[in-house]
């Protein structure tokens, strides 16, 4: 199997290059850029398996760069952030990050938490169109548990985070039940998440766009004040 391809996009050359030599030791296929112009005639060029994105970029930020690359790819991303950028990484969630990674970090830490993601996402990436497999109705989309597919009323594939792909997995497989943001944590095998941020939330919201008829009155993924969340199948 071909090494996994990870983009490291960061400013600082002596932490770019750290970071790169380690997981280049670690037998990864390791492209690095310090901007986001780099960054997009990289991506250009060969699509990663994962983008390691700092968020405190000269020019454009990593945040914009994010919603670029969740818009126009279908790739992972982890954003890198200092520790106290608390809200920063609340909105990396928002615009489609699969995790997120403090600085500064242990060299040990990155690889385990981009090992994480691959696992998660799949190394080698989701084929455009995927023979069906094991489909689950969910709102007003069908959720595909082989292929990590979400395909609305048309056919068509939605983009989904593998965060995503892992909550509504977990709803599928347990329906009509009353799941807590811990207990979700637990079965999405996220516990480096806390269970009282508003990580779990975030995402919900950003489901329910997606498979509701109407995400401001949600029908099938239901708050239960006080308890969590349901999810309702048709």
């Amino acid at each position: 199997m071909a090494a996994e391809h990870v983009l490291i996009v960061e400013d600082d050359p002596e932490v770019r290059e750290m970071m790169g030599e380690y997981l280049g030791t670690h037998g990864y296929r390791v492209t690095l850029c310090a901007n986001g112009d780099a960054m997009r005639k990289a991506v250009g060029e060969s699509v990663p398996h994962v983008v390691l994105l700092d968020l405190n970029l000269p020019g454009e930020d990593g945040l914009s760069l994010a919603r670029w690359l969740r818009g126009n790819h279908d790739v992972a991303i982890i954003m890198v952030t200092a520790a106290s950028e608390v809200v920063d990484r609340v909105v990396g969630l928002e615009v489609g990050a699969d995790d997120y990674l403090a600085k500064p970090f242990d060299p040990r830490e990155l690889r385990a938490r981009l090992k994480s993601v691959l696992r998660r996402t799949g190394a080698a990436g989701k084929p455009a169109k995927a023979p069906p497999g094991r489909r689950i109705k969910v709102g007003t989309c069908t959720l595909d548990l082989d292929t990590h597919q979400l395909l609305d009323a048309k056919g068509e594939e939605l983009p989904l985070t593998s965060m995503e792909f892992d909550l509504l997995r977990v709803f599928a497989e347990r329906p009509n039940q009353v799941l807590s943001r811990d207990q979700l944590l637990t079965h999405t095998r996220n516990r480096e998440w806390e269970p009282f941020d508003r990580s779990i939330d975030i995402r919900i919201a950003r489901l329910r766009k997606k498979i509701e008829l109407d995400p401001e009155k949600p029908r099938v993924i239901k708050t239960i004040r006080g308890a969590g969340y349901l999810f309702i199948p048709d």
